[in-house]
């Protein structure tokens, strides 16, 4: 028996972010300390088999109601299954698919709701699992887009390319999304994606604390609100992300590593100056701040990224973080 195994792995926001939903530009990368892994083999029926994240069973209702907070009311097989629907709309037209059925399952390592970017990973990693079930060649460019649609189209989620293209071309990406730089590719809006040479990163950490996880949508919801309605700060702060994206790849190409820490500082700062942050969120930043650390959002909140000079920051750096109940390590990237 043939069985497909794909994998999707976290990603880190290095900066520029949220501006991807907003005709920004943005630096990510990924990180490979944690992936979501999907399954796949012939079967003789279609089956979605739950995993870990989709529980049936609680202890009590209040344990009932924690995961709905962090996991919804579906987890992730939803994303998996609303994979396959648009996978099939694409395919529509395009390929004639074989009438052989299949059995899928995923299961994720990446901590929920901290904004290390897991429904995206369950979402690429099933991608990846049909177009070789399938036999169906998607263009790399063209992945982030059907991909970012499953959350937008079928399950009203607001979100941006920038989890998907990382997770699709892996590394270090920037990615300009700007009205200029888009284009359309086989139905699909796509930007402008271009690889950079990880070893040119700085030391960079990664610390996130699971007990104060929330939900992306509960940021992104309010921002994309405020956008629509015409909100001249945040309208600003977008442009002003997009514009550290672009200082930050031309630091990073000069291995200019205080400049790249003082834009990330700064992109920071511009998000709080127009969002209402958690405290605890916020008590990272300035804990990770005070041994001279940089450190912006990873994502919408619940892990942060930044540069560190040396293994005495990093340890005093780790000590500090983790005297609040953060967990901390270095990110594997290439």
């Amino acid at each position: 028996m043939e069985i497909i195994r794909k994998r999707g792995y976290a990603r880190a926001g290095l900066i520029g972010n949220p501006s991807d939903g907003y005709n920004g530009k943005t630096i990510s990368l990924i990180v490979r300390e944690f992936h979501a892994d999907v399954i796949l083999y012939e079967w003789e029926e279609l089956e979605l088999i739950l995993s870990q994240e989709d529980h049936t069973r609680f202890g009590s209702i209040d344990e009932l109601t924690r995961d709905v907070k962090v996991h919804g009311y579906y987890g992730g097989v939803r994303l998996v299954k609303a994979t396959i629907k648009r996978f099939a709309e694409y395919c529509e037209g395009r390929y004639a698919l074989h009438d052989r059925n299949f059995s899928i399952r995923y299961e994720t390592s990446i901590p929920r709701c901290v904004g290390l970017a897991g429904s995206s990973a369950i979402i690429v990693a099933t991608l990846h699992a049909l177009m070789e079930f399938y036999q169906v060649s998607i263009p790399p460019h063209v992945q982030p887009s059907l991909a970012l649609s499953v959350e937008t189209d079928e399950l009203g989620i607001v979100a941006g390319l920038q989890d998907r293209v990382i997770q699709a071309y892996e590394g270090l990406v920037y990615m300009d999304f700007a009205r200029e730089a888009m284009r359309n590719e086989q139905g699909y809006t796509c930007g402008i994606y271009e690889r950079i040479d990880t070893k040119l990163l700085p030391p960079l950490y990664i610390a996130y604390r699971v007990d104060v996880a929330e939900p992306t949508e509960v940021l992104h919801n309010r921002l994309r609100a405020r956008y629509e309605e015409g909100d001249p700060e945040v309208h600003a702060a977008m442009e002003k992300f997009a514009d550290l994206a672009v200082r930050a790849k031309a630091a990073l190409l000069a291995g200019d590593a205080e400049e790249l820490s003082r834009l990330i500082d700064e992109n920071f700062d511009t998000r709080q100056s127009i969002c209402q942050l958690h405290e605890d969120h916020v008590q990272m930043i300035e804990a990770a701040r005070s041994v001279g650390a940089s450190a912006k959002f990873a994502g919408s909140g619940g892990a942060i990224i930044g540069v560190y000079k040396d293994e005495a920051m990093y340890a005093e750096l780790k000590e500090k973080l983790e005297a609040i109940d953060c967990r901390v390590f270095k990110p594997t990237i290439a």
